[in-house]
């Protein structure tokens, strides 16, 4: 299911670093996240819940607008 916040997201498994690339333009990259919870988010049937309850305040991460 697409969703309206989230325009894609990518993964790292070398470094471990989740891409979300926001509709806005805005990408967040998180530091040292599982390759299970990247899994899981692409899986989800709302993405940013997902990310809000298990993503946002766990993982350190910066920010970029493209």
């Amino acid at each position: 299911m697409p969703s309206t916040v989230i325009d894609r997201v990518e993964y790292d498994p070398e470094n471990r670093i989740l891409s979300v690339v926001f509709q806005s333009g805005r990408v967040y990259y998180y530091k040292e996240v599982p390759q299970g919870i990247y899994l899981t988010l692409r899986a989800a049937r709302s993405k940013g819940r997902y990310l809000n309850n298990y993503i946002k305040g766990v993982y350190e991460f910066e920010s970029s607008n493209t």
